[in-house]
């Protein structure tokens, strides 16, 4: 195998789903398997852990680094690969913690097969851009950036488990507590929207299905927008992408708005507060991720 030279495991010992453990029964996999490939075990010690150790691995020549985690531990360890800028870095997931939408729905075999055939491929990217000029932050998502109610929907389905009752159970809970949010499109409409969502997957917490044809490695991402229609409209659709899916949605390359109020972000799961008057852009970054499925 000549796809890389060491292995480097990233885990959170505090995750749900026993990461710790999964973690070494993979390594003692490879270990037998690969008997002459360097392995290292990486324990994260807090919040934004996994980015750092991702980013000094991926530092030099052509790591792998697979993430034993839920989807927000792979985002960091995406954004620290990201932030190393080594073309020859190579991630992959092995799903642990509350959820890992983004294995689910490219996987497409055993990874200690796929890791053994060295089978790399590139993905897309959404590539998150909060403020402008200099002051602006990057960050980079796997799968998918969220305002509004969809995500949140999505994350409380995941919490309530499978079964249509607990499935409209989770999304009357996560509609109770949202409002509709207003922006500013780059043209300069106004618009008062209760959910948007831009997604690199097709599905999300398992049962959200929200479209069709979505794929990581299609150049565009999909657009689900959710306008301010009324409380009934909206429970209406949410139910509809927890049951039957949402269907065939528009896809871009590139989609920004300026925040009207304070309003939460979420970036493959994980939670970002967003200050009012504040530019937002979403782009595709095509290829932009090596990884193994």
């Amino acid at each position: 195998m000549s796809s890389f030279d060491r292995i480097v495991i990233i885990f959170n010992p505090q995750s749900t789903g026993d990461a710790p453990r999964s973690a070494e029964e993979l390594r003692d996999e490879l270990a037998g398997r690969l008997p002459t490939m360097p392995l290292e075990l990486c324990p994260t010690h807090h919040a934004g852990h996994a980015r750092e150790l991702a980013r000094e691995a991926a530092g030099t020549g052509c790591p792998l680094l697979v993430s034993v985690s839920g989807d927000g531990g792979y985002n960091e360890v995406v954004n620290g690969v990201m932030d190393a800028g080594n073309d020859r870095a190579v991630c992959a997931v092995r799903g642990a913690g509350n959820a890992n939408d983004h294995r689910r729905t490219t996987r497409e075999g055993p990874l200690a097969d796929a890791i053994v055939a060295g089978d790399v491929r590139r993905i897309d990217l959404l590539r998150l851009t909060v403020g402008s000029g200099t002051g602006a932050q990057t960050r980079y998502a796997h799968s998918y950036i969220g305002v509004g109610l969809t995500p949140v929907v999505a994350v409380d389905l995941e919490k309530g488990g499978k079964g249509s009752w607990k499935e409209i159970v989770s999304v009357v809970r996560a509609f109770s507590r949202f409002r509709p949010f207003p922006i500013r499109l780059e043209d300069g409409r106004r618009r008062t929207i209760d959910s948007l969502l831009f997604a690199n997957i097709a599905e999300m917490a398992k049962y959200a299905t929200l479209s069709e044809d979505g794929r990581p490695d299609d150049g565009r991402f999909e657009v689900i927008t959710q306008r301010r229609t009324g409380k009934l409209r909206v429970l209406a659709t949410a139910v509809r992408a927890a049951t039957r899916g949402l269907g065939r949605q528009p896809g871009a390359t590139h989609y920004s708005f300026t925040t009207l109020a304070p309003m939460p972000l979420q970036l493959d799961g994980e939670l970002l507060e967003l200050h009012a008057d504040t530019r937002v852009a979403v782009d595709i970054a095509p290829r932009a991720l090596a990884t193994i499925f």
